[in-house]
């Protein structure tokens, strides 16, 4: 099949009619814009700041510090391997989508755990990044005076900002990819304004053996290397959701080079830019026990470091890439719905598959994304540790859905088709590398992550997952493996350029 590469929005489409889908979607964004969503939903100021009281306990700035490369480098090899399928695939639906074009056999289940680990991982990265904006938001305003940090206002302000994320993305990608451009240069300015006031505004700093070398362990486990194990959640959670660039690519010019750079540049950018910031934060630090015991840890470090005024700005900073990040992730979240609902894989489908005609965007599947956020984030109300636990699904679902067709990728061998952006004679070593990684990742964060394990310490990470494949494979063996044939195509190339131009001409003289 040709391969569309000179960026045009006609290639593009023949592109998507050869993979049997309609041009559903408005394809305005550019491969700036595309790019900028993988790394508002990558967000080192969201990820790395939201779980950095946690790498205190776990690891502490050892851990923090040396981490961030070492899961940085092995995200790479995961990030380069998707690349090279989304460049041979640029479809909305991304994952699930790849696994059956992969697949030898079996092509339909390949697709249907993939689009429901995806799926999983999705919605907890929606709850995990939006709960920790209400933390930091709750934070910001507990410090001027105005609402007092608690748990239940969190959950308040996590119910607001979902509600805003949802009706921001009503109305249409192109208000999207100008918040997202924006999101790009605040993400890198907050990283370069917060460390350069943070070296540069307090009187005295922590020795560099501390910031490069102390380990603290205050998780109730003997052993320091699991504890040094746990402490690498930090950093592979902030290092997902880079697939945001597959998913946007139906709404893409240039899609086959476009999605696959985004996804790789947003990771490179990203460990640059995280591994400043936290060696930053950490060479700011006054009081270690107090600032890690406090109920976010980064804003005590920061009004301790600079003084409330000046702490409370660079809160706000933190909080604003928070919400961009959020809003982002809602975005890519409802892409996957939209896509996954488009192949009859959701329960009423056809409800969540529709497309607001207006605004070109599919709104039912925006508030699902949200609801089942919501839901996931909940549970925060009487679970201290709940919070932790979404975090771990986020990676965990994601990376399952990662790594299922870079598996499958390197089973195809020679027979894949490659897209314009490939690994050539990389793309093997790499992708052993990745699937390498998944494994470790996935068996490590469902462990108990505080000891004793109690009702109120249990990580629920492995029920959540275990619930979302036990219902998938049930709903399989049940029903699903009977009529879901994978990826529906839509038409043939010719008959989907008709319905495509016919329904321009509709949308103009409307």
């Amino acid at each position: 099949m040709p391969r569309s590469g000179n960026g045009s929005g006609n290639a593009d489409e023949r592109r998507l009619h050869e993979l049997g889908y309609a041009q559903e979607l408005q394809r305005s964004m550019s491969a700036f814009s595309n790019f900028g969503v993988s790394l508002t939903v990558v967000s080192v100021l969201s990820g790395c700041l939201t779980l950095y009281g946690f790498g205190m306990r776990t690891g502490g700035p050892v851990l923090i510090v040396w981490g961030w490369p070492l899961v940085g480098v092995m995200t790479l090899l995961v990030a380069l391997s998707m690349a090279e399928v989304c460049s041979a695939y640029p479809t909305a639906g991304g994952l699930y989508y790849w696994s059956a074009k992969l697949a030898d056999r079996h092509q339909a289940a390949w697709s249907w755990f993939t689009g429901w680990f995806n799926f999983l991982g999705q919605v907890a990265v929606t709850a995990s990044v939006d709960y920790g904006a209400a933390t930091f938001l709750n934070a910001l305003l507990g410090i001027q005076g105005w609402y007092a940090v608690s748990t239940g206002h969190t959950v308040v302000l996590f119910a607001a900002i979902l509600l805003v994320h949802g009706l921001l993305n009503q109305f249409g990608v192109g208000l999207l990819a100008r918040l997202g451009d924006i999101s790009v240069w605040w993400h890198v300015l907050g990283v370069l304004l917060i460390v350069g006031v943070l070296a540069s505004v307090p009187d005295r700093h922590p020795s560099a053996s501390f910031v490069f070398g102390h380990f603290a362990n205050d998780t109730g486990f003997s052993s320091s290397w699991y504890v040094a194990a746990l402490g690498l959640l930090l950093a592979q959670y902030t290092l997902t959701g880079y697939d945001a660039s597959a998913h946007m690519t139906e709404e893409t010019r240039g899609a086959d080079r476009s999605g696959p750079r985004g996804m790789v540049k947003a990771v490179v950018v990203s460990l640059a830019a995280g591994w400043v910031l936290l060696i930053g934060l950490t060479y700011a630090i006054q009081d270690y026990t107090a600032e890690a015991g406090a109920d976010v840890p980064p804003a005590q470090i920061f009004v301790d470091a600079v003084g409330a005024g000046t702490g409370k700005l660079l809160l706000v900073v933190v909080t604003g890439a928070q919400l961009f990040c959020g809003l982002a992730s809602v975005t890519t979240n409802s892409r996957v719905i939209y896509a996954f609902a488009r192949d009859g894989a959701l329960p009423g489908s056809r409800f969540w598959h529709r497309i607001n005609p207006r605004t070109q965007t599919p709104t039912n599947a925006i508030w699902l994304a949200v609801a089942g956020a919501f839901l996931l984030g909940l549970p925060a109300l009487w679970n201290d540790t709940a919070f932790g636990a979404v975090t771990s699904i986020s990676v965990i679902g994601l990376y399952i859905a990662y790594v299922i067709p870079t598996f499958l990728r390197l089973r195809k061998g020679d027979a894949f088709e490659r897209g314009p952006w490939h690994l050539g004679r990389w793309s093997t070593p790499v992708g052993v590398g990745a699937v390498a990684w998944v494994c470790c990742v996935t068996v490590l964060f469902v462990l108990p992550q505080s000891s004793p394990v109690t009702w109120e310490t249990f990580n629920y990470a492995p029920v959540a997952v275990l619930a979302v494949a036990g219902y998938a494979g049930a709903f399989w063996l049940v029903s699903a493996r009977r009529w879901f044939t994978g990826p529906r195509v839509q038409g043939t190339p010719e008959e989907l350029a008709a319905r495509d131009a016919s329904a321009s001409v509709v949308t103009e003289r409307s």
